[in-house]
């Protein structure tokens, strides 16, 4: 059985080597955002509703991005197995320059349009002050998010998971220590409320590029040569972007249905609003763990698809989804428990803490169901079957869920819960489907580039 490599020929993969760095990065990246709720519930709950609220667009530009760093992650991923590392290395850069150019245009729009986008979302007062404020800072810088994503996948992607993760660990030291700074003032700073957590998360990301460029040229075997930045080649964009748009509208897709869920919740008041934001921030770390499986699992099935080893790609997967599964459960167990104290770690409102833990007692039901889905889909992608599951989410989350959510939110008067419930249907819709998807092996015919020992075989034929 041929070795699946990490820095180079004979050094395989192992999931819990690649996984548990990726964790501690999934980890430090939702500290970030944490930081920024925690902070700001501080100064008030309209100051938290209207950063969440602004965040919704920031998650859609950042999965707009994430279709040239996915989808390069997973070509290169395929190339590094199939043992063309040359080419790998020039797809790799082609993935900085892209998605640079990409997230400049998305930072002139959100710079051009933050307060027709936040209009549009129905929010008032005080609440629509902040969420302006904060957008126009972090979405004008994006760009810098884009450059980040696009290194950290090449890197990643690699092996290296452990490097990114030291740089995410000194980016959130930055960001948190930039947050206490600016946003009450200290070590002589200005107290900016709003507009110091969101230059706070811009400096941290500018730092990090940096950190990130110096590392790309430590690690990678196979040297990035310059004119590989401004060398483009129609075969490897097509290539990326084949997987990368479909990955990509599908994560747009979810946060599109997120924003009208929001939308439905503006009706609800603001004390729904902050609970809504509060309990998505304790959710996250219900499936960081089976996030981060999926992720170390994707880098795996694109190195041993590039190496023809399909039969092992199949039996990895569901070793890794029942390894996620225990995690989630594990984890989700411990939110429900501790659901009110969690909760009063953010607010000392009695309506909104009722309201949050009230919908973290369906986290049994919405996060096994997300677990099926990040593993096997991540894993679809990363075998080249990247278009399935987009069609499936079109069908379920905007065809069922949104108007589920509506019934229930509107119709049956359940609130908030209603909102969680919807979601809860539609992860279950998709995992039911996406299992009988891997168990059918069709997409054993997506692979995007054949083992070298197959390529030369047909090529002595001729």
């Amino acid at each position: 059985m041929a070795a699946v490599t990490a820095n180079g020929p004979g050094k395989k993969l192992n999931l819990f080597h690649l996984t548990w760095p990726i964790f501690l990065e999934l980890f430090l990246f939702m500290l970030m955002g944490l930081a920024d709720t925690f902070m700001l519930s501080a100064l008030s709950d309209d100051a938290v509703s209207g950063v969440g609220a602004a965040n919704q667009y920031v998650m859609i530009a950042i999965l707009v991005l994430e279709v040239v760093g996915n989808g390069a992650a997973i070509v290169v991923s395929q190339y590094l197995g199939s043992r063309r590392f040359i080419e790998a290395s020039k797809i790799s850069a082609l993935a900085v320059s892209l998605n640079l150019l990409v997230g400049l245009g998305i930072s002139g729009v959100f710079i051009l349009f933050t307060s027709r986008m936040m209009n549009a979302m129905n929010l008032q007062g005080e609440v629509l002050a902040h969420a302006e404020a904060y957008l126009i800072i972090v979405g004008g810088g994006i760009f810098l998010q884009a450059i980040i994503n696009s290194l950290a996948a090449v890197i990643r992607v690699h092996g290296f998971t452990k490097q990114t993760m030291f740089v995410s660990l000194g980016m959130n030291i930055i960001h948190v220590i930039g947050n206490y700074a600016l946003i009450f003032g200290k070590f002589g700073m200005p107290a900016l409320g709003v507009q110091g957590a969101a230059i706070s998360s811009v400096g941290s990301r500018l730092i990090a590029v940096f950190v990130f460029i110096w590392l790309l040229y430590r690690v990678l075997e196979y040297r990035i040569e310059f004119h590989y930045y401004i060398t483009w080649s129609k075969e490897y964009v097509k290539k990326i972007l084949h997987i990368g748009l479909p990955s990509a509208f599908e994560q747009i897709l979810y946060q599109a249905c997120q924003i009208v869920f929001l939308y439905y919740v503006t009706y609800l008041g603001t004390e729904a609003l902050a609970a809504r934001q509060y309990a998505t921030n304790i959710s996250m770390f219900s499936y960081l763990f089976a996030l981060a499986i999926a992720l170390g699992t994707s880098i795996i099935v694109g190195r041993l698809v590039g190496s023809g080893e399909k039969e092992e790609v199949y039996h990895q997967v569901w070793a890794s989804l029942r390894r996620a599964l225990i995690f989630t459960v594990i984890l989700v167990a411990l939110v429900m428990t501790f659901r009110y104290p969690l909760m009063r770690l953010f607010t000392d409102n009695e309506q909104i803490i009722q309201l949050g833990a009230s919908v973290l007692l369906l986290s049994c039901l919405l996060e096994t169901g997300r677990t099926f889905n990040m593993v096997i889909i991540n894993s679809l992608r990363a075998s080249g079957d990247a278009k399935f599951p987009v069609l499936m989410g079109a069908l379920s989350m905007v065809m069922m869920s949104l108007p589920l959510g509506y019934f229930f939110v509107f119709v049956l008067d359940l609130g908030l819960v209603g909102v969680w419930l919807a979601i809860s249907v539609d992860e279950w819709t998709r995992a039911i489907i996406m299992s009988l998807r891997w168990k059918s092996r069709v997409w054993e015919r997506y692979a995007l580039v054949e083992p070298v020992r197959e390529a030369e075989a047909k090529s002595d034929a001729v």
